[in-house]
Parts: C-alpha cells; sequence; structure tokens
C-alpha cells in the first residue's frame, strides 16, 4: 500500500509539473524574430460628423446634428514590417462602409434628415509599439495615418439628397489592443478612433440649399473594432 501511495503521488506530481508546463509554454515563438508577416483585418466600424454650424444656421434657426449612429464593417490586409523589438510599421489596405444620418432642427422642431452612405478605399499607415510578450499575450498601442476615399455618390435631388460630400479625407488613428498568440496564429483584438482633418462638405447648386448652408464646417469620426490574423 505504502509503494502504491509513493507512485500515486509521484504520479499527480509529475503530471501537475508536465500540465504547469504546457500551460505557460509559449505558443509559436518565432512569429515576432519574422522581419515581415501578413495577415488579415475584419471588423465593425461606427461613423460620425464633427459639425460646427454656420452664420446661416443661427440667423434662420436652422440647425444640423448627428442624433443616431449605424454600425458598419471594415475588410483589410495585413502587412507588418518589423522595425525593432518593440515597434512595427503596419500598412493595412482595405475597404470601410458605413452610413452617417444628419438630421435638421427648425425652430427646435425636427425638419428633415440626410443620409449619407460611405464606401472607402483605405490605406492606413500605422506604427505599432508592443509591450514586452507576456507568455501568449502582448498589449500594444498604435498611431498613425489612414488616407480614405469615399467610392459612394450621395448627392441625388431625385431621391433627396441634398448633402454632398468631398471623397477624400486624411484621417489621424489612435487606439490600443492585445495580441494573442495561439497555436498556429496570431490573433488580436484592437479598438482605434480615428479623426478626419479636412472639411468634407461640398457645397453643391441645389434647389434645398439650406441643408448645405447650415453647415460650416463638416469632419468626420470614426470608431473602429478589429480582429486581426496573423
Amino acid at each position: 500500500m505504502k509503494r502504491t501511495a509513493a507512485v500515486i503521488i509521484l504520479f499527480v506530481i509529475s503530471l501537475g509539473i508536465c500540465l504547469s508546463q504546457r500551460i505557460y509554454d509559449r505558443n509559436i515563438p518565432e512569429h515576432d524574430h519574422k522581419p515581415l508577416h501578413f495577415g488579415f483585418t475584419v471588423g465593425l466600424n461606427t461613423m460620425d460628423f464633427r459639425i460646427i454650424s454656420s452664420e446661416f444656421a443661427v440667423e434662420e434657426d436652422f440647425f444640423a446634428e448627428v442624433s443616431s449612429l449605424s454600425p458598419g464593417f471594415n475588410i483589410n490586409v495585413v502587412s507588418n514590417f518589423k522595425l525593432s523589438r518593440f515597434l512595427d510599421f503596419r500598412v493595412l489596405p482595405g475597404i470601410a462602409f458605413g452610413q452617417r444620418k444628419v438630421d435638421y432642427y427648425s425652430d427646435s422642431l425636427y425638419a428633415g434628415s440626410q443620409d449619407l452612405e460611405s464606401s472607402f478605399i483605405e490605406v492606413p499607415l500605422i506604427l505599432k509599439y508592443k509591450s514586452v510578450r507576456i507568455r501568449n499575450y502582448r498589449p500594444y498601442l498604435i498611431g498613425g495615418i489612414n488616407f480614405r476615399y469615399d467610392l459612394a455618390k450621395n448627392f441625388s435631388e431625385d431621391d433627396q439628397i441634398y448633402l454632398n460630400l468631398k471623397p477624400f479625407d486624411t484621417y489621424l488613428e489612435l487606439g490600443f489592443g492585445i495580441d494573442f498568440y495561439l497555436p498556429y496564429f496570431k490573433f488580436s483584438t484592437e479598438l482605434k478612433y480615428a479623426k478626419g482633418l479636412l472639411n468634407v462638405i461640398d457645397y453643391t447648386p441645389s434647389s434645398q440649399p439650406q441643408f448645405q448652408n447650415a453647415i460650416e464646417r463638416l469632419g468626420s469620426n470614426l470608431l473602429i473594432f478589429s480582429l486581426h490574423f496573423e
């Protein structure tokens, strides 16, 4: 009985050591040593506007605002260049789809809306600053610039869309995420905020000019939640 008990105890101890080693094993330890690797991204986004009212809006008491946000989605290809142990340069060309709704109020009463769709071709250029790898995960910060071109054509008086947008904009982007090292690939979750730098309203001759005249400046905001597979 004593020998049997000793064997069982030794077996349990050995099993515990093996399991603890498996728990702390590093998956794909060579991944971060690659000078270049590729992947893809899928994500969800919400698009918003920053609206600065014009003198016309104040004089006529006719104001525009974004009162609701709609979800969109994006798909990107990842090209990751290793610059140093903690710093990567990333290029993520892709497409993004979304919609924004601008509501108008006259004398505090609802006076109509404009539904604006966007289909962006985008080329983000991102720096990724990584922490020390902790077992099978690694937090990181990102920052960079993104060039977006909107393929959607919104202005259409037949469809009662009287607000027109310039197609090109440049965005500053900041965010954070976590890399998870799985047995066969790296999976990352990321949250990113993008702020458009340009005034994207395009004053086009219209039979309903008040929808454009109420806005002095129209800037874009995006909030993007992404899943990277690399």
